[in-house]
């Protein structure tokens, strides 16, 4: 799913509580979340890069890969939890390069993962029609 977003650009994101969203040019709006169930947690543990750089310029780079059951550097789990998973969404245009890394841990019955969703919805048509319609009444006043 988050290859979707080669060749688009993003013109808007935004950072609430660990879920990302994504506002494209083609009106549609990719979220980047995880439902949170007991016995769990999943939240973005680090943003390397900065976000701005995937701004305004076609992304020629959405990767995906995790990790389970380790730490960071390779080593055994000595967590909290029985169970982990490290995701991590890779994105880069002409302007930079940005590393997003998720950390998921539970007692390994829940899901550890990080959702992608892309809106049904095509949120820009939507914006152009009210533009249009504003241009159409000033006209019509003048």
């Amino acid at each position: 799913m988050i290859t979707e977003l080669l060749n688009k650009i993003i013109f808007k994101i935004e950072n609430n509580n660990d879920r990302l969203e994504f506002y494209c040019s083609d009106g549609h709006i990719y979220s980047m979340y995880h439902e949170q169930d007991c016995c769990e947690s999943v939240y973005i543990d680090d943003i390397s890069g900065d976000l701005n750089d995937i701004i305004g310029s076609p992304i020629l780079m959405a990767d995906e890969s995790s990790s389970s059951n380790t730490n960071l550097d390779g080593s055994p789990l000595d967590d909290e939890y029985d169970s982990c998973t490290w995701t991590f969404y890779r994105f880069a245009t002409v302007k930079g390069y940005v590393n997003i890394r998720w950390y998921g841990g539970s007692n390994g019955y829940y899901s550890e993962s990080v959702n992608v969703y892309k809106s049904e919805n095509c949120y820009l048509d939507e914006w152009r029609d009210y533009k249009l319609e504003e241009i159409l009444k000033k006209d019509e006043n003048e």
